[in-house]
């Protein structure tokens, strides 16, 4: 008899064994929670501060300080990805979070200079500053070695204000946020943990407003297709790859009237962004009234994907610890297609139930959540992840080619942006569009 054969009809052994291993993995937790295994050796470098890290589930880390020397408190998440920690920390999608790196080392790298590219936008980072509000990690390296470095992860982490954390066991914190979810957690630099947290929630907050442009900004204004990027708190890459697609891009506000310039507009992009969607009521109204006459490609991203979704009658859900990290597997429904992406979200849509005229574009392969959504008819498509994904990887990149090419393609073939205009009619597109 196989051994396989052998633990199918008694599976006695198995379920002693799976008891044993529980209770081991138990037993692990609790002594990296209440006894940190290098506690003994901080502060880990000479001068170093201890830190400790709370969360509001009354677990307690501590740690060396290779941050700024000060507190803070945010919604405590994790990242799966190995590379890429200079543009994950300027991620607009992670403010208002503590930013746990699973990778045992981080800044064996250390942080590039602030050179920018043709467009004018940062080539090494997503933003003009660090977005997280502070970080964790297993393994801080005190040296770092890269050709293109000019500083170390700790002096830019000092220089911004952002408090970091050493000597963690990441382990034992991840496997508390996935079986209780993201929790609020308190980063303070000092000998004793904070007595009294004041534990604010971020995503009370309307962080797309935090995160969005102000003003409207032109790039690459010689572009021969005139793209609309609502500014929801865009990563520069998006930017970048529209551009280089050949593409004019006006980075707009979350809440600019597009409506009004519909016009204009040869295509609509929705970029990715902060907390919850909820809080983007005059994006999601403005959506809304597009879908009704706006006949060019409308494109989402991450948090477009979530808006246009809310636009079009789906529901919004929070998910349990989020997926975040280089290594996400996406099934692209049209194809059967399964490809890898680059994911930083706390909500998802609920596609149990597609309103008329919408389908499912792609589905996450590890939890089935939502990935993306298409109109049946118009070209309107948006997905969960991030095809631009600076720091990798590169298998959806393509669909910023295919979303310009098509922009492209119906603007050459005469299509006018709004329907209306076909029949030549003066028209005030918000009545048509409520009608």
């Amino acid at each position: 008899m196989s051994l396989l054969a052998a633990l199918t009809s008694n599976p006695a052994p198995v379920k002693r064994a799976a008891s044993l291993v529980a209770g081991v993995m138990a037993r692990s937790l609790a002594s990296a929670i209440e006894k940190p295994p290098l506690a003994a050796h901080y502060p880990v470098t000479p001068g170093s501060l201890t830190a400790h890290l709370q969360l509001k589930s009354g677990e307690t880390f501590t740690g060396g300080s290779f941050g700024a020397p000060v507190s803070t408190v945010g919604e405590t998440v994790f990242t799966t990805s190995l590379v890429g920690y200079p543009e994950s920390m300027t991620d607009p999608s992670y403010r208002g979070q503590l930013l746990v790196f699973t990778q045992p080392l981080v800044g064996n790298y250390g942080v590039p200079g602030r050179a920018r590219d043709a467009f004018g936008l940062l080539r090494h980072f997503e933003s003009e500053k660090i977005q997280c509000r502070g970080i964790i990690v297993g393994d801080y390296a005190t040296k770092y070695s890269h050709w293109n470095a000019v500083e170390s992860l700790s002096q830019w982490c000092e220089r911004e204000g952002i408090p970091a954390i050493t000597g963690v066991d990441t382990r034992a914190l991840v496997h508390i946020l996935r079986g209780q979810g993201s929790t609020l957690g308190s980063l303070n630099v000092g000998a004793t943990k904070s007595e009294s947290v004041e534990w604010v929630d971020p995503n009370a907050d309307n962080l797309v407003a935090q995160a969005s442009t102000d003003t409207v900004r032109v790039f690459n204004p010689e572009g021969d297709v005139h793209v609309a990027l609502i500014d929801c708190g865009v990563k520069y890459n998006i930017i970048r790859s529209l551009c280089a697609q050949g593409a004019r891009v006006s980075l707009v506000p979350w809440n600019h009237n597009i409506v009004n310039d519909l016009a204009s507009f040869d295509g609509i992009f929705i970029s990715n962004g902060p907390g919850s969607p909820a809080y983007c009521t005059e994006t999601i109204e403005q959506l809304r009234q597009a879908y009704a006459v706006y006949q060019r490609p409308i494109f989402g991203i991450c948090m477009g994907n979530q808006l246009m979704g809310l636009a079009a009658g789906i529901n919004v859900y929070k998910l349990p610890f989020g997926n975040r990290g280089h290594n996400q597997p996406a099934v692209d429904l049209t194809t059967g297609k399964c490809v890898i992406t680059s994911q930083n979200h706390g909500y998802a849509l609920d596609d149990s139930s597609m309103p008329m005229g919408w389908d499912r574009f792609y589905v996450n392969a590890n939890d089935g959540s939502n990935e993306g959504i298409r109109h049946l008819e118009k070209p309107f498509r948006s997905v969960q992840f991030h095809p631009e994904a600076k720091g990798g990887p590169l298998d959806t990149a393509h669909l910023f080619a295919d979303f310009v090419t098509q922009v492209r393609a119906m603007k050459a073939a005469g299509v006018p942006a709004i329907a209306d205009i076909a029949n030549n009619e003066s028209i005030n597109v918000k009545q048509s569009a409520t009608a």
